[in-house]
């Protein structure tokens, strides 16, 4: 029978006595080619299943190498430079966005010559008391949500956000400790390179990176070195200090030899835009 609807029978009581209506749902027994509703328990948050973790630095890989998983929460600890290398590989392969909140003292020139699109940055310095509230709505839209020293949050604002984090699929990256974090990245400064004897100026700076954290493969300490600014789109990464000094020190002077004299310019040809820094700044926004 065609378009026929499955009914619950109720048996009657004896005559006159009529049983009252029974409390609850009804079970019905299922008829021979009705289609069943598709169960809305049995799978996880939408973004989390759907959607392909966001990438690290190529130099990262040996510590990170499933990248950055949505919803999960990772600390960076002492380094600045690498927070913003992890920004820039996050956000580049698929346009992501990234917020930064609580971080007044992030350069924004130096993230723009790491790598990062500012055009989708947004950057909230000082959140105030408004912190818990201004960081779930981040994690509400955006992929990368960095979480600065400056955000004054209590032990169960940090849970509350890890999950948050958890069911909208975005990633939380703090700059300062934070209690339960699936994965703990700890900088230890080494060596700076590319200062001489009276000339030159700091070019690399090789670092140890610990890291540590819960799970069975973030359960046991993991080192790694690397060389900073990890660049993205230079390849190869974590080139021994000497070696990046090396090459930058060839580049640079490839670039001064093709600069053509001041005197072999036109008359009125303006300054040099490499040579000002104003010039190439780019139009910088702040949110908050």
């Amino acid at each position: 029978m065609h378009g026929a609807t499955a009914l619950a029978v109720v048996p009657a009581g004896p005559a006159g006595d009529p049983s009252p209506a029974p409390a609850g749902p009804v079970a019905v027994p299922d008829l021979p080619g009705r289609p069943q509703p598709r169960s809305t328990t049995a799978r996880g948050p939408l973004l989390l299943t759907d959607r392909p973790p966001l990438a690290v630095p190529p130099a990262l890989a040996p510590l990170l190498p499933d990248g950055l998983r949505r919803g999960s929460t990772t600390a960076v600890l002492g380094s600045t430079s690498l927070v913003l290398a992890m920004i820039a590989a996050a956000c580049t392969a698929r346009e992501a966005w990234a917020a930064v909140v609580g971080q007044p003292s992030l350069g924004l020139l130096a993230a723009a010559q790491t790598g990062v699109a500012l055009e989708r940055l947004a950057v909230v310095p000082q959140p105030g008391v408004d912190a818990p509230t201004v960081v779930a709505a981040l994690l509400d839209g955006i992929d990368v949500v960095v979480v600065g020293p400056g955000t004054h949050l209590a032990d169960a604002d940090r849970r509350r956000l890890m999950a948050r984090a958890r069911d909208r699929g975005s990633v939380l990256l703090a700059t300062a400790p934070w209690p339960g974090a699936g994965t703990v990245l700890t900088v230890e400064g080494g060596r700076w390179t590319g200062v001489g004897d009276g000339d030159g100026r700091l070019r690399a700076h090789e670092v140890q990176i610990t890291r540590t954290g819960r799970g069975s493969s973030a359960g046991r300490a993991q080192d790694l070195r690397v060389v900073l600014p990890l660049e993205v789109g230079t390849d190869p990464y974590g080139l021994p200090a000497d070696r990046a000094t090396a090459d930058r020190a060839t580049a640079d002077r490839a670039a001064a030899t093709a600069r053509p004299a001041a005197t072999d310019r036109p008359a009125g040809a303006g300054r040099d835009l490499a040579d000002d820094g104003a010039l190439l700044a780019p139009d910088l926004r702040l949110v908050g």
